[in-house]
Order: C-alpha cells, then structure tokens, then sequence
C-alpha cells in the first residue's frame, strides 16, 4: 500500500528534525501539514496535533491513538549522524527511530486509513510532546480539550506485544543531615554515614505484596552528592530515589512504609504518575487474545501514567533499543506496525462509554 511508503518517508523527516522536549514545534508544523495533505481537518495546541475521524457521533465511545514525537538527546558513541535518517539493510538508523517515531507513524497511517470507516467508536488521534520528560504541556495539556475518552492506544515500542499494565513512577530527594567538623579530629557527624544506612534499606527492602502483572515494586538509589572539600565531615548529603510502582499501592501507600523505616528527610517530586492496570475481561485483552497478540506488564513509564481511562501500551520495535546510540528501527516493522494497529481496531468489540466494557 500506498500509506506504507508514506510512513517511512514521513518516519524519515522526523528523524531529520531536532525534537528534544520542550522543543517539538517544527515536528508539530510537519505532523500537523502531513494531515492536511490527507485532506484531514487537524489542529494543534502547544505541540501537539490533534485529529477525529470524519463519521465522529458523540453517541459512540471514542478511542484515542496517541503516541509522541519528542527525542531524548543522543547519547555518546553514534557512529552515524542522528539526524540523517540512514537506511542500512533494510534498517532504518536515526534519533527517535524506535522510541517513538515508528509508532507515531504507524498510528498515524492507521487512522488515515480508518478515517472514513465507520466504527463502533470514534477514533481520536493525538501526536503529542514532552513525553519523555512527563512534561505537563504534552498529552497532560491537550486530554481536556479532546472531550471524554473511554479507552486509549499507547504507542510505544512493545514489539506489538500488548501491555496492559505498566508501572508508576515515584521519585524521591532525600536529605540526611550531619554535624560539620574537622576531617582529621573526632568532632561532628557524616551526614553520608547516615545516609548510608538508609541507602542500605532502599536497596534491600521488598515490599511484601507482588501484583500478577507487574511483579515487585523496584527501588533504586540513583544519585548522591555530598562534601566540598576532603578535610571537611559534610554536613548534609543529598540522594536521589527512583522507585517503580505496582498496582498493589498506592504512592502514599510507599511513602508511609518508606517513612517508618528509614531517618532522613523525604520529598517526593510528584504523585502524578501512578501504575495502570486492566482486568482481564477489558475489550482491549479479549481482541489481543482473538488476535493472537501476547500480553505482558511494563516496567517502563509512558503517558499511560497520565491518563485516567484504560489503556495499552503496543507499538513496534523494542524498548531496549531506545535511548541508546545508533538507534533503529527494521523497516519491516513499520509495514507490521501499520496492519496491526488496523487489525486490532477493526477487530476491537465491547467498547462502551463511560469506561463501562462489554465482552460481545
């Protein structure tokens, strides 16, 4: 088909274009025009582009497609030029390739092929910004303007695997304090001596219950900073705490176990970005089973985190190959990217409004 070839080319003018976060208008321009070219009545508000199919019945539920076209930056050891997209064997090499360029267009051939049909469901497609920092001018700022969503596509580089559960994410500055003194007499108080013990905890502490999807909640110490000088014992030292959240608990749930165990000084950064599970009844997990398509639970955060209405998490490609240098996609998975995402909303029943499901 036509739209395969169409995909690629515009998967290729993205890579070309410098997106980091915070920095996606001329993506935004670029996705917003590709549209109109389709003849597809489109706006966009900050950076992100937004559409609904042209049979759109406010009686129907409304399924979104969303998918994002901000970039990490690149990180050390390309061999290529990020920038240039580069085909090499039937791969496609450049920024944002796989996480999440193949995806967004991918959703983006799927609803221009799906525009005139008539569904059981509108379709809302949603190419948004400021993913891969959470930011709160992406898909955050944009979901008030959409209407009511019953149920929503994440895409992401799953392999066109289906997540129906991905983790939360809760971050934590924490401080200990100590007495400052002189290094070389037996005055004062290390603050890291006491942030050592408490680094201790969050690196072997298991919470007791494990969610089926999901797994353990995981806890990891990913920053520390203390002292200015050798000769001084620091006073306070500062550590950072990335903890990756089930759908056993809730963020207070962490923070009040956390508190009880451990003496330094807590901030959380944010409680915004809970887990997302889906019962195993859902629309959405009876199509993948009709269809073949395996499920799993996700440790990695998407924008999944901000929305309050059921959704997956399916794309092509693979996660491990995001953020990492040379990053690719096969240009094969582009063309099964396309199919799939149509098969599987031709093939979506049950879906209701007001979140309510039925399994037909």
């Amino acid at each position: 088909m036509l739209i395969y070839t169409q995909a690629l080319e515009l998967l290729k003018q993205l890579i070309a274009i410098q997106s980091f976060s915070k920095s996606e208008n001329i993506t935004a321009e670029l996705l917003l025009h590709s549209l109109h070219e389709h003849g597809i009545a489109s706006d966009i508000y900050l950076n992100n582009v937004y559409s609904c199919n042209r049979h759109f019945d406010s009686a129907l539920p409304t399924l979104l497609l969303n998918s994002h076209h901000d970039t990490v930056k690149p990180v050390n050891g390309w061999t290529t030029n990020p920038f240039e997209p580069l085909i090499i064997d039937n791969t496609l090499i450049g920024l944002g390739s796989n996480d999440a360029g193949a995806s967004l267009v991918c959703l983006w051939a799927a609803f221009i092929e799906l525009y005139e049909e008539h569904l059981p469901f509108n379709i809302i497609l949603a190419l948004t910004a400021e993913e891969e920092i959470l930011g709160k001018d992406g898909i955050e700022a944009l979901l008030p303007k959409l209407g009511t969503i019953d149920a929503g596509i994440v895409g992401e580089p799953t392999a066109m695997h289906m997540a129906i559960a991905e983790k939360g994410l809760l971050v934590l500055d924490c401080y200990s304090y100590g007495i400052a003194g002189h290094a070389a007499r037996n005055i004062g108080k290390n603050a890291i001596y006491s942030a050592m013990k408490d680094i201790e905890w969050f690196s072997t502490y298991a919470f007791p219950n494990i969610s089926d999807t999901l797994g353990e909640v995981k806890m990891t110490v990913t920053q520390i900073e203390s002292g200015q000088q050798h000769n001084v014992i620091p006073d306070i030292c500062s550590f950072v705490v990335d903890i990756r959240i089930t759908d056993c608990y809730t963020h207070q749930d962490i923070l009040s176990i956390i508190q009880q165990n451990v003496s330094c000084e807590i901030k959380p950064r944010s409680l915004r970005l809970g887990p997302s599970t889906l019962p195993h009844n859902h629309p959405f997990v009876y199509t993948a089973h009709t269809l073949g398509i395996s499920t799993f639970g996700s440790p990695t955060m998407s924008d999944q985190a901000l929305m309050n209405f059921p959704t997956i998490k399916m794309g092509p490609g693979l996660s491990e190959r995001s953020h990492t240098a040379n990053e690719f996609i096969h240009i094969d998975e582009i063309k099964q990217g396309i199919d799939g995402y149509i098969s599987f909303i031709r093939n979506l029943k049950g879906l209701s409004k007001s979140n309510i499901f039925t399994i037909i």
